[in-house]
């Protein structure tokens, strides 16, 4: 058991393994991305804050700082957890997951008491250690788990609730449940219902204390330029698309000029996330059958490149249909594709969680840079039109950095 938790998969994993991290995935998302869509900037213009989308951004910045500490160091003590109780050794995954899920939880109920701005970032930065802990350990199941061969097409489908999330949430703080309060009650029992059941069922193999290797945060780039590139690729592609949908709530509001933008952002993420479930499986698994990652990660980008043009060309609603799914039909390719490819670049099995930690950086890091960038495009330097331009220009860049990764095909 203790060498399996270090050996390289060979064997496929069932459906219900796939379905059970889905599940999990799908909680996490929902749980982190329907705040800064929705309720974060509900609460935060009740608040009455003078300038809502620079205090948007503190707030969502200083979380992403938490996102940066917290995941690479929950995924190096993941690594290295050895849990025994009642004489029994446990796995060094699921004690994350169960952890950082209900310390999440517990801090989205305080996010919906907060009576000022500063409770609400408090709070927020909470959620977000507890969620990024949750992620660190779920990450870390592919490259636990899943044989080269079959994590693309496992990639999209965990790949899937980075968009599904945003729709449930949405769907159940606007249409199901009202009130910024009980949204945020809803979205914590809805991360303990689907993010636990993976950490109870599935099997978490214990790592013997002789494999558990010294922690370091060091990585020999010298040695592994290729984890290098992935993650360029990975925190410029995830730039544009903070950069691109930050601000739509009041892009809605303020630019196109919505009667009803709060049900208008509702369309648009269904619309984004029926374009990503239509190509992240089908381009994961043509990834697989081929052999290849890079093209399709420079397709997914590039198609992504496109939406945010399509934005910044024609700031009207209809374009924001098309522009919505355009953007999921490129997200769901590359997310799909350039995770199973990440996982090929991982430099030791002994730091997988801490590896994907720092990729997780990749992910964290656009949300504060994403704000500091956004709010002076916004405000003084053109606009909605020249943020999308930004945008796009990012996408496209990241996308094409792909092409340096020489390791994978």
């Amino acid at each position: 058991m203790a060498v399996a938790a270090l050996a390289e998969p060979v064997v496929p994993v069932r459906r219900t393994w796939i379905a059970l991290l889905f599940a999990s995935n799908l909680g996490l998302f929902t749980a982190s991305f329907t705040p800064v869509q929705i309720l974060l900037p509900l609460q935060i213009a009740e608040l009455g804050v003078t300038g809502k989308e620079t205090a948007l951004g503190w707030v969502t910045g200083l979380a992403a700082v938490c996102s940066i500490i917290a995941a690479p160091l929950a995924g190096t003590l993941s690594d290295r957890t050895h849990p025994r109780l009642f004489g029994r050794t446990f796995g060094r995954r699921h004690v994350w997951t169960f952890g950082g899920c209900l310390t999440a939880a517990v801090a989205l109920a305080w996010l919906g008491q907060a009576p000022g701005l500063t409770t609400v970032a408090v709070a927020w930065c909470v959620a977000q250690v507890g969620l990024n802990a949750m992620q660190a350990s779920l990450s870390a199941a592919v490259p636990d788990r899943v044989p080269v061969p079959q994590r693309g097409f496992v990639s999209g489908w965990i790949g899937m609730p980075q968009a599904m999330g945003l729709v449930v949430g949405a769907v159940l703080v606007t249409a199901v449940f009202s009130g910024v309060a009980t949204g945020y009650v809803v979205l914590a029992v809805t991360l303990i219902l689907l993010g636990l059941p993976f950490a109870l069922i599935t099997r978490d193999d214990p790592i013997d204390r002789t494999q558990i290797a010294r922690a370091t945060w060091k990585i020999d780039l010298r040695q592994h330029p290729d984890f290098a590139w992935a993650w360029g690729t990975r925190f410029l592609v995830l730039l544009g698309n903070a950069l691109g949908t930050l601000y739509l709530l009041y892009f809605l509001t303020d630019r196109v000029r919505l009667a009803d933008p709060e049900t208008g952002l509702l369309i648009l993420i269904v619309l984004y996330t029926l374009g990503m479930v239509a190509t992240a499986v089908i381009f994961g698994r043509l990834s697989d059958r081929s052999g290849r990652r890079k093209v399709f990660v420079i397709w997914g980008g590039s198609v992504m490149a496109v939406a945010a043009l399509i934005l910044a060309v024609a700031p009207t609603w209809p374009a924001a249909i098309v522009a919505a799914l355009v953007l999921g039909l490129g997200f769901g390719i590359y997310l799909a594709v350039d995770t199973a490819l990440i996982t090929q670049v991982l430099p030791a099995a002994t730091d997988r969680a801490k590896d994907l930690g720092v990729i997780n950086i990749a992910s964290s890091a656009p949300q504060v840079l994403g704000p500091a960038i956004a709010a002076p495009l916004v405000t003084h330097l053109g606009g909605y039109p020249t943020l999308f331009g930004v945008t796009a220009a990012v996408m496209l860049l990241g996308s094409v950095l792909v092409t340096r990764i020489r390791s994978v095909p």
